[in-house]
């Protein structure tokens, strides 16, 4: 399961706050949501500080979007590991 909280979606940056795991169904919903954030703001802000654990598809879908408008923060040991290893 995965928990998107948005926090004071600005004109300039907006912030989503996620926490559980990004597998599956979940990876959608965040793609949606980054879509949304970002058609009302300039840039947008991922805090994944409880985020535990994220899948293939959801690797792919924060690389790529780390590629763009978007910001990663707070990234745990763990995922961080992640990304990198799928940048290899």
């Amino acid at each position: 399961m995965l928990k998107i909280v948005s926090l004071g979606n600005g004109h300039v940056t907006a912030t989503l706050v996620l926490e559980g795991r990004l597998i599956g169904p979940w990876v959608d919903e965040l793609r949606l949501a980054c879509k949304e954030a970002l058609g009302s703001a300039a840039s947008l802000i991922l805090d994944l500080g409880a985020l535990s654990f994220v899948d293939r598809d959801g690797v792919e879908l924060l690389r790529s979007l780390a590629s763009g408008k978007v910001e990663i923060i707070n990234c745990s040991p763990f995922v961080a590991e992640q990304l990198r290893a799928a940048e290899r």
